[in-house]
């Protein structure tokens, strides 16, 4: 390693000098180290030691470029018309910390931030994440400008568990309201400030983060929001991704998603943080914000619950390269507080398409055909693009 300082190495490892070998400890230790994403390539070798009940294990590794400069410009469902540009570097003197700026100027977002992670404070596996952010986004009934930032922490609490607990602050201003806008979104005009404090755990088994073949993720979020500000509410969300090996090379990969949210005492609940459903990340064929639910008044506003469900066959194409084509079924819908989740009512699409796993992030090509249409609804399907995390 001529740039990763041998310490980011070997606090990665799970085995340690004198003691007993284990296959298990080494195999984690080589995941943990490919998670990084610094090394290209890595060989472990043993070597016979001073006696026979003793060996030498030399880890060979080989480093790959872990800064990144990228511009974009492209066509997405939700933007229109886009432009991006990200300056990222992931192990940031050779220390493997993570710096990244990035900003995105679409039809109905722009949006500038600047990150900074350190996952190993005062050399303990505590990692830390500061970020601030400008970011403005038109709603189809009201145009939101919000400027705000946090800070984390997050810990290992056993194999493959994290915790994690993070505040934020966010001023946010709410202009252009239409006339037909609901009540609720039309008392949103003005300044609105969200105080809150998110606590997270993790379970995460994947081999790799991008593009993985085999493990689980799962997250379990609780977000209070009331600190201070106007804005007061309580939100719970749970999320599960497995992923399986299948036949020649297929990858299987189930997806559920569900979330409630309640408005606290002496606060309101804005509509940017109920629930709507729809768009490449969700229900894909229907529109970003497609499904949402009705008020007292027959206004469109988001919902207080929600259940989502996909499932996906990955093919490889050209493996080398990243390049995977997809075949889908989703499922989800969103629900009023006073409603009781109803599976029967899910809205559901079927469709494909293609993912690149480029230097840049996944880059999505998917088509979803609506299963399910609701009269006055647009029948057919939609092509969307996207660059950026998968799910």
């Amino acid at each position: 390693n001529t740039k990763t300082r041998d310490k980011v190495i070997r606090r990665e490892l799970g085995v340690y000098e004198h003691e007993l070998y284990s296959g298990r400890k080494l195999k984690r230790s080589v995941r943990n180290l490919y998670r990084l994403d610094f090394f290209e390539d890595i060989k472990v070798n043993t070597v016979k030691g001073s006696a026979d009940d003793k060996m030498v294990l030399k880890i060979d590794i080989t480093e790959k470029p872990t800064g990144t400069m990228s511009f974009g410009a492209g066509y997405s469902s939700q933007e229109s018309v886009f432009g991006s540009v990200s300056v990222s570097q992931r192990n940031l003197f050779g220390r493997g910390q993570i710096l990244n700026a990035e900003g995105q100027i679409g039809g109905r977002t722009s949006l500038y931030k600047l990150s900074f992670t350190e996952p190993w404070l005062f050399d303990i596996p505590l990692s830390m994440g500061v970020d601030l952010y400008n970011w403005e986004t038109d709603y189809d009934t009201y145009d939101r400008k919000s400027f705000g930032g946090g800070v984390g922490f997050s810990y290992p609490v056993y194999d493959f568990v994290r915790a994690s607990i993070k505040y934020n602050y966010d001023d946010a201003d709410i202009t252009n309201i239409s006339e037909n806008a609901a009540t609720s979104i039309k008392d949103l005009e003005g300044t609105n400030i969200t105080s809150s404090i998110t606590t997270s755990i993790i379970y995460d088994s994947r081999n790799r983060a991008f593009n993985p073949s085999e493990g689980s993720k799962h997250i379990a979020t609780l977000k209070y929001a009331g600190l201070g500000g106007n804005v007061a509410f309580t939100k719970a969300l749970a999320e599960t991704g497995w992923y399986m090996p299948l036949v020649l090379d297929t990858v299987g990969f189930l997806h559920g998603k569900a979330g409630y949210v309640t408005e606290n005492s002496g606060g309101i609940l804005p509509d940017y943080e109920r629930f709507y459903l729809g768009g490449i990340n969700s229900v894909r064929g229907y529109d970003w914000r497609e499904i949402y639910v009705l008020d007292e008044d027959g206004n469109i506003i988001g919902g207080d619950k929600f259940v989502q469900f996909n499932a996906e066959c990955i093919i490889p194409l050209l493996k080398k390269q990243g390049l995977v084509g997809v075949i889908f079924y989703d499922a989800g819908n969103v629900f009023n507080n006073d409603e009781s989740v109803d599976l029967s009512t899910l809205r559901s699409s079927t469709g494909f398409g293609f993912r690149w796993y480029s230097p840049m992030g996944p880059i999505r090509l998917e088509y979803g055909y609506k299963l399910d249409v609701k009269e006055g609804e647009e029948r057919g399907g939609r092509w969307e693009f996207s660059m950026g995390s998968v799910f």
